[in-house]
């Protein structure tokens, strides 16, 4: 029995390991990638040995040894609309944006680049999740978007 358990253990262990972190729900935001138009909403997967984002569009996998960019910022906005809508409370309200943009470089050698709107409270790992499997580290936009990449 005790050898069962060890098996099952195992074999859960190297599935999850093979399969990767699911980061989650990712939007496609702008980068050079021709088949995905921005908006269109997917998977994030920090998979071995490659990054994949699914889509219904399709699937981009980017292996980790062809990154060479890693950057993470924000993007805060005013919520003019609900003011004017709702409330003028709205207007000393901000709404964040999280966005971190992959480099690397394509089969052809040519640079390529992957903007992704993240939610907030995954950002966090899918930074530590890329900085471990790249070796690179994070480029921040600024102050702010340090504080709320490293915590």
């Amino acid at each position: 029995m005790r050898t069962l358990h060890t098996f099952l253990f195992t074999f859960l262990s190297l599935s999850l390991l093979v399969e990767g972190e699911t980061i989650g729900k990712a939007e496609y935001a702008g980068g050079t990638v021709e088949n995905f138009r921005p908006g269109i909403d997917g998977d994030l997967h920090t998979g071995t040995p490659a990054l994949i984002f699914q889509t219904r569009q399709g699937r981009l996998e980017i292996p980790y040894d062809r990154v060479n960019l890693l950057e993470y910022g924000q993007n805060a906005s005013r919520r003019v609309v609900l003011a004017v809508v709702v409330s003028p409370m709205f207007l000393l309200t901000k709404s964040r944006r999280h966005f971190v943009t992959v480099g690397y470089r394509d089969e052809d050698g040519q640079q390529q680049a992957l903007v992704l709107r993240v939610e907030k409270g995954r950002v966090r790992a899918m930074l530590a999740s890329l900085e471990a499997r790249t070796g690179l580290r994070v480029t921040y936009q600024d102050d702010e978007a340090r504080k709320a990449g490293k915590g």
